[in-house]
């Protein structure tokens, strides 16, 4: 199939369900606060919308990883996204809909967006650079994001707390992008590798947790 091998493919699909649980955490947080009537139609048109930047991402992420600091301000990025979901910024309006409802979408596209580098990156490597692997790769994650999203936007209907798990996963992400970006490997020691990612974790649950008992107050 495609020129590759059935353990190439097997490989691929693997390599999506590794990977594509932390893009389903970002696109159940970016969704739970909007009204339930609107929440499918959020998850769907985010995921098209980070689906189409994926399939770019595939055709030019040779072209793309030759970019100085990608990795880096990505990690950044996520960063940001995860403290504003955390905090639930705009809560009210996304009660009430409208506007709100393009900026769920536009949030689930720019935070997958940022997190499917490693997913391309990784089924790239595995498919040798196979376009057409690549674009299969990319198809498979498509149903894999869209049930493990609303499984988990489920659990935070029932449990809240899991929010705080979400953004955890979103910072630590970050965190993994930020020190693997390639033009700073000679920099950072080995126990960076660890450090960094933790401290940025702990930094945007700490945030969020103090911030959200300020509210409540």
């Amino acid at each position: 199939m495609f020129g590759l091998s059935f353990t190439v493919l097997l490989e691929v699909i693997l390599i999506n369900i590794v990977l594509s649980g932390d893009n389903a955490v970002v696109i159940a947080m970016a969704s739970r606060n909007i009204p339930k009537k609107q929440q499918k139609k959020a998850i769907f048109w985010g995921t098209f919308g980070a689906v189409i930047l994926r399939l770019l991402f595939a055709i030019g992420i040779v072209y793309l990883l030759r970019l100085p600091f990608v990795s880096f301000v990505g990690g950044l990025l996520l960063v940001y996204i995860a403290i504003k979901l955390i905090l639930g910024d705009d809560e009210e309006n996304y009660r009430d809909g409208g506007s709100s409802f393009i900026s769920a979408v536009k949030t689930i596209i720019i935070a997958d967006a940022i997190m499917s580098l490693d997913n391309v990156l990784a089924i790239a490597g595995a498919v040798e650079g196979n376009i057409v692997g690549i674009l299969f790769g990319v198809v498979v994650s498509i149903p894999l994001v869209v049930f493990g999203s609303q499984l988990i936007l489920k659990a935070m209907e029932k449990f809240p707390i899991i929010s705080y798990g979400g953004a955890g996963i979103l910072a630590w992400t970050a965190g993994e992008m930020m020190v693997g970006e390639p033009k700073l490997k000679y920099f950072l020691t080995d126990d960076l590798h660890l450090l960094f990612p933790t401290a940025i974790t702990v930094l945007v649950i700490g945030l969020g947790y103090i911030s959200n008992k300020i509210k409540t107050a």
